[in-house]
């Protein structure tokens, strides 16, 4: 019987994490012949990376090498501890600054009395259909009913496991003063569905709203939503920073969320932009097996700790693990390589945090 990993990607074909690139007819309307990383159809890496990506040979080792991770007899749940956020505190909070750790790559910010959300998946499944497609393996700690007034969406790009149809359409109605800052490219998804109060940004672009200032960073990754859109929107990560009374740039606050990624020289010139450092980074820890398909997109933990120690990072929140059966380590073995990847080099586990689903801690 077919295992249901390879079912679900074979259902999802192209759609969610690693296929070879479609050849499309579209011109890319926000070409800029000036950036490198435009290109007439769509946009592409700043740093390329030789690539042997198979989409179908990996689902065929997958299948005959049976090389999926499987889960524990008693559930992930078993493995991956779920904790219950203060919802009360968090929604009456607009002074302390916190951090909420949600599932996979959403993260609930709140930052001198905003309310930031990145990459919001409130579905069960991150696939174009909600009966089909990879599954949430851990319960949902925080609902959207439970959420504070959201201030800011962060969208990445527009795979599915970062950007949900659901969960977008739900903000709408309840968080109708939000605003969404979103990869050039996207702007025609989020209109078609009534979300108009809209930001692109371009990488290096950055936008001031509500006394926190937001610049768009370049990742080393791809995008695709259906099988004739390949790279026609952007993909990056976010830096907020929040400035002292003076508007100083040296004494301000700062967060970076990397983002989906590979690792690349982006990292050290993200550093070079902001050679103050940052207070905090969202880094992602998972989805990484096989390495010899996965690399060119989603960096591994040792990959993590060299881009926590490019951004020169006091700490780090672990994202995008622990949530959706999306490649072929078992969810709960991102951690247990982290470990590793900081001994090896010298890096205080206490600088690198891995949040329980649904914890949420005052930084």
């Amino acid at each position: 019987m077919m295992n249901r990993y390879l079912a679900s990607g074979l259902l999802l074909v192209l759609l969610t994490v690693g296929c070879t690139t479609l050849i499309t007819q579209s011109t890319n309307v926000n070409y800029d012949a000036s950036k490198k990383h435009h290109t007439a159809e769509g946009f592409r890496n700043n740093y390329p990376h030789p690539t042997d990506q198979n989409f179908w040979k990996w689902q065929w080792e997958r299948l005959t090498q049976n090389t999926v991770a499987k889960a524990p007899t008693a559930g992930w749940g078993s493995v991956l501890p779920s904790v219950k956020p203060d919802v009360t505190f968090l929604k009456a909070n607009r002074s302390e600054r916190t951090i909420t750790w949600l599932g996979h790559a959403t993260v609930l910010l709140q930052v001198n009395g905003v309310n930031i959300i990145t990459d919001p998946v409130f579905s069960a499944r991150t696939a174009p259909v909600q009966f089909a497609g990879p599954k949430r393996e851990v319960p949902f700690m925080m609902t959207p009913d439970e959420l504070p007034d959201i201030d800011i969406v962060f969208v990445s790009h527009n795979h599915y496991d970062h950007l949900d149809e659901g969960s977008i359409l739900d903000f709408k109605s309840r968080f109708p003063k939000a605003t969404y800052l979103i990869p050039i490219g996207l702007k025609p998804w989020f209109t078609a569905r009534g979300v108009t109060n809209v930001r692109e940004l371009d990488w290096w672009d950055s936008i001031e709203l509500a006394g926190l200032k937001y610049t768009f960073t370049p990742a080393q990754h791809w995008s695709k939503r259906s099988l004739n859109d390949t790279n026609r929107s952007l993909w990056g990560g976010i830096v907020i920073e929040a400035r002292d009374s003076a508007n100083r740039a040296d004494s301000a606050w700062r967060f970076i969320y990397t983002g989906d990624t590979g690792y690349s020289q982006d990292f050290k010139d993200i550093a070079a932009r902001f050679p103050e450092g940052f207070d905090w980074a969202a880094i992602p820890i998972g989805a990484y097996e096989p390495r010899w398909f996965m690399r060119a997109q989603h960096v591994n933990p040792d990959e993590s700790v060299q881009v926590f120690q490019d951004l020169r990072a006091k700490e780090a929140l672990s994202v995008h693990w622990g949530t959706w059966m999306l490649t072929d380590e078992a969810l709960d073995q991102p951690p247990k390589d982290l470990s590793i990847a900081l001994k090896k080099y010298g890096v205080d586990p206490a600088r690198f945090h891995v949040f329980k689903n649904g914890e949420s801690r005052k930084i």
